[in-house]
């Protein structure tokens, strides 16, 4: 029998995020969009000891892998019984946290993308090294930069480089990224670290491109500008610039083998596993803005007296109480998708098809639900005295990254109708 019951330990770890969500985000939220770079110094005090707890079982994992499922000889680690129930537990705290406030949840001290791109592409050797750091210690940040002026959803054109130096068995990046959610706090103000996409072989295409961590403090990288945005206001979000940033070898994700094999490594596709992780996230991110909206909403259309008879038929209501209904079957329907490729992830299946269609439906669904949000409220829902165009404003970056809706929609259509690459475009 399938049981939809959320486990009483994940119940009661989303009864204080929700306090946190409540009593730390929601009553700052509007200072720090009109203070954008501010940080959320009581936010950040709040989770990090709950984070470290949560790196900590990462860890735990990690290293249970590494020993064989934990009998200690090395052997290959048996299946895991049941589903990994933290990853629940982390996509329901993301659509929590950014219901209390989006922007001020991208600043969560914890390893966040660049951790996710550790987990996906790295060893468990390399998951316990690099996690270790977040899990003692002052808050710090992790970030994952990908993004160049000249290559965005084409990461074929990427160019910034990493070149070996044989003599001293270190990796030499140079380049720039840009857009990158956490860059400042992962590698300027803590001891944190970013996984940087750069290319060994930049006529191999995505055959050649590899990532690398690249750890707080590390000389060669700088802060080469800190973006003004629409919305997500108390999110760092920075241009980095390296230059011949020098980082061990072994800060290669992956099983690095032989350096005459390297660029046989599976790499790019290796990497790419990281959004497989990172769109559900985005996902959950989105329908808690999304529910932020539609609840105030309601609760505001409640008190001039507006509430849906669900008993009557779709044409015996109004065109308000029909919005409504649509605000939440478009919530609904897009939360549903995401706790699916949330299950995926859990059992350790495959969740590519998923994880995309999740994270498209999701960045159309709380766009929409928030601007009918604005347009229902009128001149309030309009104005700064409500966060209802705060939301709309924070909405619209979930359709933007971790890959645009039109490349979601592409993945979806190659995997559903078995297309490569090249034959869709």
């Amino acid at each position: 029998m399938i049981n939809f019951e959320i486990p009483e330990s994940i119940q009661n770890q989303n009864q204080m995020v929700k306090m946190v969500a409540e009593q730390a985000m929601r009553p700052v939220s509007r200072e720090l969009d009109e203070n954008e770079h501010q940080r959320p110094k009581m936010f950040v005090d709040m989770t990090w000891p709950f984070t470290q707890q949560m790196v900590k079982q990462q860890m735990k994992a990690a290293q249970a892998r590494l020993n064989g499922n934990g009998n200690g000889n090395g052997s290959a680690p048996a299946k895991a019984k049941g589903p990994d129930k933290a990853i629940l537990a982390l996509i329901l705290m993301i659509e929590q946290l950014s219901w209390g406030d989006a922007g001020q949840y991208l600043c969560l001290p914890h390893p966040m993308l660049g951790g996710a791109a550790v987990s996906a592409a790295g060893t468990p050797e390399q998951q316990i090294r690099f996690l270790s750091k977040f899990a003692e210690g002052d808050p710090k940040w992790g970030a994952m930069a990908i993004t160049e002026p000249g290559a965005g959803s084409d990461n074929s054109s990427m160019r910034t480089t990493a070149v070996l130096d044989e003599a001293t068995n270190e990796w030499i990046i140079n380049g720039e990224k840009i857009f990158i959610t956490n860059g400042k706090l992962a590698l300027d103000e803590s001891d944190g670290l970013c996984v940087v996409w750069a290319t060994v072989d930049p006529d191999a295409g995505r055959k050649g491109i590899k990532s690398f961590v690249v750890e707080g403090h590390t000389p060669g990288v700088s802060i080469a500008k800190q973006e003004h945005k629409l919305g997500i206001r108390a999110s760092d979000t920075v241009a980095l610039h390296f230059d011949n940033v020098r980082v061990p070898y072994d800060n290669l994700l992956g099983s690095a083998g032989p350096k005459e094999t390297e660029k046989k490594d599976k790499g790019f596709a290796g990497a790419m596993k990281t959004f497989d992780a990172s769109r559900p996230a985005v996902a959950a991110s989105a329908m808690g803005i999304a529910r932020a909206a539609l609840e105030f909403t309601q609760e505001k259309l409640k008190e001039e007296g507006i509430e849906i008879d669900y008993t009557k038929s779709k044409f015996e209501l109004t065109a308000v109480e029909r919005d409504l209904i649509e605000m939440e079957a478009r919530y609904k329907g897009a939360w549903l998708l995401t706790l699916r490729a949330t299950a995926q992830m859990a059992h350790g299946e495959s969740n590519r098809l998923e994880a995309s269609m999740s994270k498209y439906r999701a960045g159309e669904a709380v766009t929409w639900i928030t601007q009918k949000a604005v347009e229902l409220l009128g001149p309030m829902g309009y104005s700064r005295e409500w966060l209802t165009e705060k939301w709309m404003r924070d909405a619209k970056i979930n359709d933007i990254y971790e890959g645009t809706k039109q490349i979601n929609q592409l993945i979806v259509a190659r995997s559903i109708l078995g297309y490569t690459r090249r034959e869709l475009k």
